[in-house]
């Protein structure tokens, strides 16, 4: 991880960084989750006074595995596809379950790491086979060695010192633990900050235990859950950055 920031810049005003406007990405969805809004909540509450920060909406909390690509170049076949290949990868794989506790500080952003980031290697695994097999072997760029999973609070959209806000929120918050159970394909529509978000589909972490699990647009709506958003019954589940180049999403 990095030092301290000294300085908060804007996100937004970082034109060289991997754009997330109009993306497609694997997300872990945590907006169903009572601890996790409760937790993100209390922090909220804490970091009001301070102003130039753009809070994640509650019901879009998450933890990005990895953005696919952009939603003019992937088809709703091509996603199909990539929920179909992500369900077989984790037919077998138990739900897993993460620790948010140790807050971690970017000059655009504020997150709670993910711990341990290891427990998440099947979701990392399945993204990118699903991601590759469709799109090409160059689709995916998230290594296991450089993914760094967390939920990410806020993110800065203007300078200014970070001692004071880290001097309000610290180093750790109470821990909050998590068992991840899906993994999302998410098409975000728009500009990165509108947050117009719809869930393609989810495949689900399965241990073994039954043949299907891919949730598809069409059983979301059949269900009677609303698309956009994520459903009530999400107990558990912007953005992957690599240890080196800090880049935050």
């Amino acid at each position: 991880m990095s030092p301290l920031p000294v300085q908060f810049t804007g996100r937004w005003d970082n034109r060289a960084r991997l754009s997330y406007d109009d993306a497609v990405c694997w997300h872990v969805l945590l907006g169903g989750d009572a601890a996790v809004q409760a937790a993100a909540a209390s922090a909220r509450r804490r970091l009001t006074r301070f102003t130039g920060l753009h809070m994640t909406p509650a019901e879009w909390l998450h933890v990005t595995v990895m953005r696919a690509g952009t939603s003019e170049a992937i088809t709703p076949e091509d996603m199909s596809r990539m929920l179909d290949r992500a369900q077989a990868e984790l037919a077998q794989a138990a739900p897993v379950t993460v620790t948010f506790q140790r807050v971690f500080y970017h000059p655009e952003a504020i997150a709670i790491s993910a711990a341990p980031a290891s427990a998440l290697a099947p979701v990392l695994t399945a993204a990118r086979a699903a991601t590759c097999e469709v799109l090409g072997p160059d689709a995916a760029d998230v290594e296991e060695d450089g993914f760094a999973p967390h939920l990410t609070l806020c993110y800065s959209t203007s300078e200014q010192p970070a001692a004071p806000v880290i001097a309000e929120l610290g180093k750790a918050l109470p821990p909050c633990e998590v068992t991840i159970r899906e993994l999302s394909l998410v098409v975000q529509d728009g500009p990165e900050d509108q947050w117009n978000w719809r869930v393609a589909g989810s495949a689900r972490l399965l241990g073994g235990m039954s043949p299907s699990g891919v949730l598809s647009v069409r059983d979301r709506s059949s269900a009677g859950l609303r698309l956009g958003a994520p459903p009530a019954w999400e107990a558990a589940g912007h953005h992957p950055f690599r240890r080196t180049a800090l880049s935050f999403a």
